[in-house]
């Protein structure tokens, strides 16, 4: 059934842009083409900031998640299908979220939002809710869009083959592509969006997935199955740069690095991000029984070697948008299913990625078909792997440790290394059919309240005080579960997770390479003014529509010839490039950070606006500074006590162990809080993590109600001390 249609007149790509914003009201069932304010062009640049600036326009401080006028937002960016350069197939989804309750986006990658462009659209903005599943079709061939019936399936990915043929008309399967979401972002607030499309050279299709922040489950609630894009375009040079030339010398540049480079260093090329598993177990940073742990000796069992060598087919480019020869996005074929609804089908697994196999090591589990049966089933159903495994890892340690009872858990017992029961959860969570399912679908944050209210009315603890323990080793900050880092040890990827805007993820700021690993922050200072950088330059990829990998895990040979390698500027030369060939400007880095800066600070506004945003926000759990338990100190004795005594100055000769866990606690938490002092001074806030009225108006952004949510938070701050 078709319930509304629009015919267009088309836009074309001009210098990275097509000016129009396709907006769709699903309650009305209306369908608009706008044209994109220029002030909005020049000043959010697209992706992420386009994203923002939707969200922000439709929505108040009293929209919720499952509020009809929430806005999801799509958008890539003026490079975002850029054929000439690596990584141009990235956009970002965006929501009022139902985990954070402000703000929250994803980076994803595939052939969706080139299609997008190509049909003649640089965002999407949907608002409403539909009574029924509904399902938008962009048609840049015939230049229409309609709202029609949603296909019968929830197999989203199983079907995704047929499903493409059915929405292929005459064209090629490579020029169809679609988001969609399955069942279970529809019974969770876990949901994440899956970007489908056709790999020609595997011969079927694939999907990456926008996994953060339940952008998929606000999608479900709107009622929306998916949104398909079709258009037989030619994708090469449609970007229409100002200079085409000029683009391909940059894009070879860059191409020519990932070749030398990437061989020798992190192998993405013919490992995927598997590679990290190694690097990360090697330096404790690999998080092993819900972050209590950095590394286990099983490790190798699950290594980015044994991925290459026995999983992932090699001869051909992996990449998921064309001109991309860093060609990471790896996959398996031929899995078999050991469980759930599809038991003893083959299927293929895109990835796994770094951080959906690090939430299987979190659960004690060192094995890689079962890494590919989680990330298999975390897709099909269209549940985020990193959220959804780490409320699993809080709830089997919440088990250990006695808060939580078979009675709870359904008849359930929770033991490290059980993938049969990691198992059994993931498919009742997606299903939503019992109420610890349906609770645990919520996340850790609802978690915590929901164990304390019980644990509290069988043992005779108090309500608070299990609070409080739970708090000690929940791994969500601000709402959102953290990504597969262990951060101890790392004062920088510390605050890189407590400042995050939307929460503990590393796509604003992954300092624990050049933190931890390289020590190329010693100094406080150091790690304030990366803190205010790395996210600037990290939003900087999500508003244009690039990945960051080539630029943040590929190293320039002469970067270390630069006064700060970390930052990689011979790169950043050839961005730079691509940047005023595309649009005929002569912008500098100064210039595309003060950008990026705007975008930050209307992100910090909306979090402000939604009631969040303060100091308080930015606290994280105490596991990710330092040891909680005795059973992670001693595992690390050796090390700890040099550190209290080489690194803290701390006299610990007469103290027993628990004396001196609770001083590195101590140390650690005061480190933190000076920490966040200078980074809320480098990036002019005030001491509770508010902008300063000067970094409003240095920014553009002191109109009067930016001023008034600004007042308002001061005035919240002030009555809650």
């Amino acid at each position: 059934m078709v319930y509304a249609s629009l015919k267009y007149d088309k836009n074309g790509i001009e210098k990275g842009y097509t000016n129009r914003i396709l907006e769709v009201d699903l309650s009305r069932k209306k369908i608009n083409v706008k044209t994109v304010p220029k002030e909005m062009r020049t000043r959010f640049i697209g992706g992420r900031g386009y994203c923002l600036k939707l969200v922000y326009d439709g929505t108040e401080a009293t929209t919720r998640f499952d509020s009809p006028e929430n806005v999801l937002a799509f958008s890539g960016g003026p490079f975002c299908g850029e054929t000439g350069f690596a990584g141009s197939g990235k956009f970002i989804v965006g929501a009022i979220s139902p985990l954070t309750g402000t703000f929250c986006d994803s980076n994803v990658g595939g052939h969706f939002f080139p299609l997008v462009k190509l049909s003649g659209f640089d965002a999407i903005a949907v608002t409403g809710k539909s009574d029924t599943d509904v399902l938008i079709v962009i048609d840049g061939n015939a230049c229409e869009v309609s709202i029609k019936s949603a296909p019968e399936t929830e197999n989203t990915l199983l079907e995704a083959e047929a499903l493409t043929q059915q929405w292929n008309g005459v064209g090629k399967l490579s020029n169809v592509a679609f988001v969609c979401a399955g069942a279970g972002a529809k019974n969770t607030c876990l949901g994440c969006v899956n970007s489908v499309y056709y790999d020609v050279k595997r011969k079927r299709c694939r999907a990456k997935q926008a996994g953060r922040g339940g952008t998929g489950s606000v999608m479900r609630i709107k009622g929306l199955w998916g949104i398909v894009a079709k258009c037989d375009t030619a994708k090469n040079n449609a970007n229409k740069p100002a200079d085409r030339q000029r683009v391909r010398d940059a894009g070879k540049k860059l191409r020519q690095v990932i070749n030398d480079v990437d061989p020798k260093a992190m192998s993405l090329c013919t490992q995927g991000t598997t590679a990290l598993i190694d690097m990360m177990n090697a330096f404790h940073l690999l998080p092993v029984h819900n972050y209590q742990y950095g590394s286990d000796d099983r490790a190798h069992q699950v290594s980015g070697k044994v991925f290459e060598e026995k999983y992932f087919k090699q001869g051909h480019p992996d990449g998921c948008f064309a001109g991309c020869n860093l060609a990471c996005t790896k996959g398996y074929d031929e899995h078999k299913l050991l469980t759930g609804p599809f038991a003893g089908t083959t299927v293929a697994v895109d990835g796994p990625e770094y951080e959906s196999a690090a939430n299987i090591t979190n659960l004690g589990i060192f094995d890689i078909e079962h890494m590919f049966e989680y990330c298999f089933y975390c897709d099909e159903y269209g549940l985020d792997t990193i959220s959804t495994g780490v409320v699993l890892s809080f709830l089997f340690e919440a088990y250990e440790r006695g808060l939580v009872t078979k009675e709870d858990t359904g008849g359930l017992e929770l033991h490290w290394g059980d993938a049969g029961t990691v198992m059994a959860l993931v498919h009742r969570i997606a299903a939503g059919k019992d109420a610890f399912a349906r609770d645990a679908g919520k996340g850790v944050r609802h978690m915590k309240g929901w164990i304390a209210d019980r644990a509290s009315k069988r043992n005779g603890r108090t309500y608070e005080d299990i609070m409080a323990e739970l708090s000690l080793f929940a791994m969500e900050t601000k709402g959102l579960e953290f990504s597969m880092y262990i951060t101890k040890e790392s004062l920088a990827q510390q605050g890189g997770y407590g400042f995050a805007l939307k929460g503990p993820q590393h796509d604003e700021a992954w300092l624990i390479a050049i933190d931890q690993l390289n020590g190329e922050l010693p100094t406080f200072k150091k790690k304030a003014m990366a803190l205010k950088w790395f996210p600037l330059i990290r939003t900087w990829f999500n508003m244009v529509g690039l990945c960051k990998l080539p630029w943040i895990d590929v190293r320039h040979p002469e970067a270390k010839h630069t006064a700060d390698p970390s930052k990689n500027l011979p790169t950043i030369d050839y961005y730079l490039e691509l940047v005023n060939a595309t649009l005929g400007t002569d912008k500098g880095l100064d210039d595309l950070l003060t950008e990026s800066e705007r975008c930050y600070l209307l992100h910090k506004l909306i979090n402000l606006r939604q009631g969040f945003g303060t100091r308080k926000d930015d606290a994280i759990p105490l596991r990710a500074m330092a040891p909680v338990f005795m059973n992670e100190y001693v595992s690390r004795k050796a090390y700890y006590e040099s550190y209290l005594t080489d690194t803290a100055g701390l006299n610990i000769r007469a103290k027993n162990d628990a004396e001196r866990l609770a001083m590195l606690q101590a140390y650690r938490r005061k480190e933190y809080e000076k920490l966040v002092d200078e980074v809320y001074d480098e990036k002019g806030y005030d001491w509770h993590g508010i902008p300063c009225d000067e970094t409003l108006k240095r920014l553009g952004l002191d109109q009067p109600e930016n001023r008034e949510i600004v007042a308002l938070a001061r005035k919240r701050v002030q009555q809650d001390n």
